[in-house]
């Protein structure tokens, strides 16, 4: 799901052009969806169980099931017109996937072999960051890899703000919306400094949590149930 440049209402126009974005906002986009499965794969079985938190437009779907054939997912996401674009995304793997609207509290139970969050959790309020990651470990078979990432940055200024400017810039934002994008950003996201969101990544229960990935303003761990 990718929600990372100025942010807007997820309604059928945004979901429709979804796929247009994420290439073009995330650094080296499909190989994280490459590294995802790889890290996944180290310990979820053949015929593993996975959860994907913020599955609106499918794309990481898509990759996951065109992967692993055999894996079965359940895709989580608020809004109903990204669960439509997603559906479409999975195509002839769709009996492989079960989709979900809602937040995480409207994910099944598990127990899952693994679980994913990309591009998410920044849209998740700083109050809710950490029940919602407890609950994706609470889902999670002992031992399952749980791969996540989003826009992570220094907090502190001047870092902060030269960081998102570095975000939309390399994100593409027209120089004259700017500055709207900026507040945007700061009104409607929420941002953790690297070393806070590994650290409540620990505080809700995940091992050995390393960061995998790292691409301007964003950063991706894996860690443990």
């Amino acid at each position: 799901m990718d929600r990372t440049d100025v942010p807007a209402p997820f309604n059928a126009t945004h979901a429709d052009a979804y796929a247009e974005g994420p290439p073009r906002q995330v650094p080296g986009f499909s190989s994280l969806h490459r590294m995802t499965g790889m890290l996944l794969a180290e310990r979820v079985p053949s015929n593993g169980r996975v959860l994907v938190l913020g599955a609106g437009g499918g794309l990481e779907l898509k990759a996951l099931t065109d992967d692993f054939p055999d894996w079965t997912f359940d895709g989580v996401d608020p809004s109903a017109d990204m669960l439509r674009v997603a559906a479409q995304a999975v195509g002839e793997h769709r009996g492989r996937v079960r989709l979900h609207e809602g937040y995480i509290d409207v994910a099944p139970k598990g127990p899952f072999n693994g679980a994913v969050c990309l591009l998410t959790l920044h849209f998740v309020p700083h109050d809710n960051r950490l029940d919602t990651l407890r609950e994706i470990h609470r889902r999670l078979v002992p031992g399952a890899p749980f791969v996540v990432a989003h826009i992570s940055f220094p907090q502190t200024e001047p870092e902060r703000s030269l960081w998102i400017t570095r975000h939309l810039k390399f994100g593409g934002t027209d120089p004259a919306n700017a500055e709207r994008a900026k507040r945007a950003i700061s009104e409607r996201l929420t941002i953790l400094s690297p070393a806070e969101d590994e650290s409540m990544l620990g505080e809700a229960g995940f091992s050995n949590v390393s960061l995998f990935y790292a691409g301007l303003s964003f950063r991706g761990w894996v860690g443990y149930a």
